[in-house]
């Protein structure tokens, strides 16, 4: 079995299309079909089953074995970069997943410092909510994920950023005129909660307090949580980075007890790193040393 067979059976499970995937790899889709059908019947196992509405799925014993491709092809970009070091040349690929405001803030200034050293290095970005990106480091189809620290967790994390929780509010709102917001400040006030694994260390915030917030609406999007409070519809307590690019018309204010939530980087542990992942983990170290005090990014 050659490394292109082992690519062509990783595309087709992420892409779910013989078709797209031999777009992807330049093969016509008869050539794509024979190949599947020649390793199935080498491995004399059913790895893929064609749907109508969900296109190509995997069979449970094809999600095993898949998982092995992936590690195995890791393994080759990892001889590709030894090679390509010991010729004095830096090269390699690193798959990025990242949460919608991590992947803005940290993203950018990483790869950025990389390119200007090592411009032959490659990445892929692919955002989606904390629990995507958990998916997606057990199913090794990213190297890196940025992360909310977890309690518990498999995977081996690194601290990068802790962010600051604050409470967000319209600028003509009777509790902007405080510095200093307590839980028991919002207990009559309708809030907006956003989800998609966000939400904890807020929610945390009010439990230490004995406090139930009043949640009005339930949101995906931090942008779609501001434009509301921004509307009257009610007040939020939010991260640091969510407040980056705050509306004018809104206020934030700090909050007591003082709340945050640790941004990590997980990855697979140091000796199964890749020179390049392990490049991109030591320049994020780098430009964002974790300190567990630091003045917020944002003006209050």
């Amino acid at each position: 079995m050659n490394r292109s067979l082992l690519q062509l059976i990783v595309t087709i499970s992420e892409t779910k299309s013989f078709t797209t995937a031999g777009e992807k790899l330049n093969m016509t889709q008869p050539a794509v079909s024979r190949a599947v059908t020649s390793l199935e019947k080498e491995l004399g196992v059913t790895l893929l089953i064609r749907d109508r509405r969900s296109g190509v799925m995997l069979t449970p014993v094809g999600e095993r074995i898949i998982r092995i491709y992936r590690e195995i092809l890791q393994g080759y970009d990892k001889v590709d970069q030894e090679i390509a070091r010991e010729k004095g040349l830096e090269t390699g690929s690193v798959r990025i997943g990242a949460f919608p405001v991590a992947a803005s803030y940290f993203i950018p200034k990483i790869i950025s410092r990389i390119k200007k050293r090592y411009p032959n290095l490659e990445f892929s970005i692919m955002e989606g909510t904390i629990a995507d990106i958990h998916y997606l480091l057990d199913r090794r189809e990213i190297d890196v994920g940025l992360v909310i620290a977890p309690e518990q967790s498999d995977q081996q994390t690194i601290p990068l950023y802790r962010e600051g929780i604050f409470a967000v509010m319209r600028e003509d709102h009777p509790l902007s005129a405080k510095t200093i917001i307590h839980p028991e400040d919002l207990r009559q006030e309708p809030m907006m909660i956003c989800k998609a694994g966000y939400e904890p260390p807020v929610m945390a915030w009010f439990e230490r307090a004995n406090e139930i917030p009043r949640i009005e609406y339930v949101l995906y999007n931090y942008r779609t949580a501001l434009q509301m409070v921004l509307a009257g519809e009610g007040l939020a307590v939010m991260s640091e980075l969510s407040l980056l690019d705050l509306p004018p018309g809104l206020k934030v204010r700090r909050l007591s007890p003082v709340a945050y939530r640790d941004i990590h980087l997980a990855a697979a542990p140091k000796n199964e790193r890749s020179i390049a992942v392990s490049l991109f983990i030591e320049t994020a170290q780098n430009l964002f040393p974790f300190q567990t005090e630091h003045e917020p990014l944002i003006q209050i």
